[in-house]
């Protein structure tokens, strides 16, 4: 819960540093939207459930989110990087977001198939909103952490901000069993901290 709130924060500042105080008109579409709750959180910011969308590859986890989601903001079922979902019109997104996604695609050729599409629905001013690990995670050989480097790379033509954040789960875990605080004190070292956020924007220019 307090990384959570940590990136809720973070996602806040960052939208004031980009002079949207109020995101009712801004059109977001989130890829690997699972059960629905990034969604949900975007909508108690202020943003419009028919300015939002998701894509979700599995079935059940699409049809949860609209079971929760108002009916309204349309979540799509199918390969965000293929051509079995709904089309998404290029440059028709002010925000395309994606949480912990690239982590889990194994295969350099895929994460820039995604990647370059999600570029292609970004509006020129706009920008994709990243959330993702940059580590590896030496447990879990499914996943695989993606650097600052290649968001360059997936993403060349772009100008980033970063923020690194989200104190390493294992440390998290065991210093919140002695006291909620501590994950605050050591979230203050930079270099425990796995994730990071990340501003991907799409020059004016840029077509």
């Amino acid at each position: 819960m307090l990384a959570v709130q940590e990136r809720q924060r973070a996602i806040a500042e960052l939208f004031v540093s980009l002079g949207w105080l109020d995101l009712a008109s801004l059109r977001l579409l989130e890829v690997g939207c699972g059960t629905g709750g990034n969604l949900l959180e975007l909508l108690r910011f202020g943003f419009r459930p028919e300015h939002l969308q998701g894509i979700e590859l599995l079935t059940a986890s699409a049809e949860r989110a609209q079971s929760v989601l108002p009916v309204s903001l349309r979540i799509t079922c199918g390969d965000a990087a293929g051509t079995d979902v709904a089309p998404v019109a290029a440059l028709s997104q002010d925000i395309v977001y994606q949480a912990t996604v690239f982590s889990s695609l194994l295969g350099d050729a895929f994460q820039q198939r995604l990647a370059d599409a999600m570029w292609r629905w970004v509006r020129p001013g706009g920008g994709i909103l990243w959330y993702d690990f940059t580590v590896n995670n030496p447990r879990n050989p499914d996943v695989r952490g993606v650097p600052v480097s290649r968001i360059r790379q997936l993403f060349p033509e772009a100008r980033l901000r970063l923020r690194r954040l989200t104190l390493a789960p294992p440390i998290a875990r065991a210093v919140t069993r002695l006291h909620p605080r501590l994950y605050t004190v050591c979230n203050t070292c930079s270099w425990l901290r796995t994730h990071v956020l990340a501003w991907v924007e799409k020059p004016e220019s840029t077509t």
